[in-house]
């Protein structure tokens, strides 16, 4: 003989909460490009597997509590900042490309004599380009 149960109805219905309209893998995505790392470096820094990022990114998998946590740690910032309780303080309009960060990376640990050669170069491009 089989017993079958039934779920529990909720006696009470919550409303929405209307925090964001991104999922949270959408936001680790935007986070994560705006801090300049590749889901490689980030899953680096984690201790999992690059794909493991990109299913939280696509909302394949949800994230649990300690894992939040761990990516919050590794991108340097608040929790609430991933589940979206609160806006970060860089949105990804203000902040340059992963591909222009990494450039300037390398920039910044050149010597300065040659930092000041190459910046040099790149303004007088800028300054031919706004003519």
């Amino acid at each position: 003989m089989y017993t079958f149960i039934m779920p529990r109805v909720p006696k009470q219905i919550l409303p929405p909460l209307n925090i964001s309209t991104e999922t949270i893998g959408q936001r680790l995505a935007r986070i994560r490009k705006t801090k300049g790392l590749t889901q490689e470096e980030l899953a680096e820094k984690i201790g999992i597997t690059r794909s493991v990022i990109a299913n939280y990114e696509k909302d394949r998998l949800r994230i649990y509590d300690d894992m939040i946590v761990r990516i919050a740690m590794a991108l340097s910032v608040a929790t609430d900042d991933l589940l979206g309780l609160k806006e970060t303080a860089v949105s990804p309009e203000q902040s340059p490309s992963l591909r222009l960060s990494r450039r300037l990376s390398k920039i910044d640990k050149l010597p300065p004599s040659e930092q000041k050669a190459l910046l040099k170069t790149i303004d007088t491009y800028l300054k031919g380009v706004d003519s």
